[in-house]
C-alpha cells in the first residue's frame, strides 16, 4: 500500500488540495471581515464582491428548511470527500487531468463542508450579472468544483475516445 500513495495522484496534487482549501477558506473569512451581510462592491459592470450566506446546495436548493439539511449536506460532503480522496488513491500519477480534476472537486467540496459544519452556512461572495439576470452568488470552493467536473467530463470523454479507437485496431 505505501508504494500505491507513492504513485498515485494523491501524492502527486495533495499539495493543491491543501492550498486551494486554505485559500478558500481565507478568502472567505476576508470577506466576512470587511462586508456586512448582504453589503456590495461593484468590481466591474457585470461582477460584484457580497457577502451572502447559502444555508442549502448548489442554486440554494433546501435552504428555505429548518436546519436539517446543514448536517444532511454535511455528511454528504463527507462522504464525497472519501470517495474522492479513495479516487485519488487509486489513480495513478501519470493520469494528470483525472487527478487535477478530482483535486480541485476535492478542495472545493472540503472548503463548503468547513463552512457548513462551522457556520451552519456556506459564504458566498462572488456575484455574475447583467441586468435584469442575476447569477446566484457563489464563491471559490463552488468554482473549483465546476472546473473540476468539467475536467472529469473531458477526462471520460478522452478515455472513451481513446477506448473506441484501441478496440477498432
Amino acid at each position: 500500500m505505501p508504494n500505491l500513495l507513492k504513485t498515485s495522484a494523491l501524492s502527486r496534487f495533495i499539495w493543491l488540495v491543501m492550498v486551494l482549501w486554505a485559500l478558500d477558506l481565507c478568502i472567505k473569512w476576508m470577506i466576512t471581515q470587511q462586508f456586512n451581510y448582504a453589503e456590495r462592491l461593484n468590481v466591474m459592470p457585470f461582477f460584484d464582491l457580497m457577502l451572502v450566506h447559502n444555508k442549502g446546495a448548489a442554486f440554494s436548493f433546501l435552504a428555505s428548511q429548518p436546519g436539517w439539511q446543514r448536517w444532511f449536506l454535511s455528511i454528504i460532503a463527507l462522504g464525497i470527500s472519501g470517495w474522492l480522496i479513495m479516487w485519488l488513491r487509486r489513480t495513478p500519477k501519470t493520469e494528470t487531468l483525472l487527478g487535477l480534476s478530482l483535486s480541485l472537486v476535492l478542495a472545493g467540496a472540503l472548503g463548503n463542508l468547513v463552512d457548513r459544519v462551522v457556520n451552519g452556512y456556506v459564504v458566498d461572495y462572488l456575484l455574475v450579472y447583467y441586468p435584469p439576470y442575476y447569477f446566484p452568488a457563489f464563491n471559490l470552493a463552488d468554482s473549483l468544483i465546476f472546473i473540476g467536473v468539467v475536467g472529469l467530463f473531458i477526462d471520460f470523454w478522452q478515455s472513451e475516445k481513446a477506448a473506441k479507437r484501441d478496440s477498432k485496431h
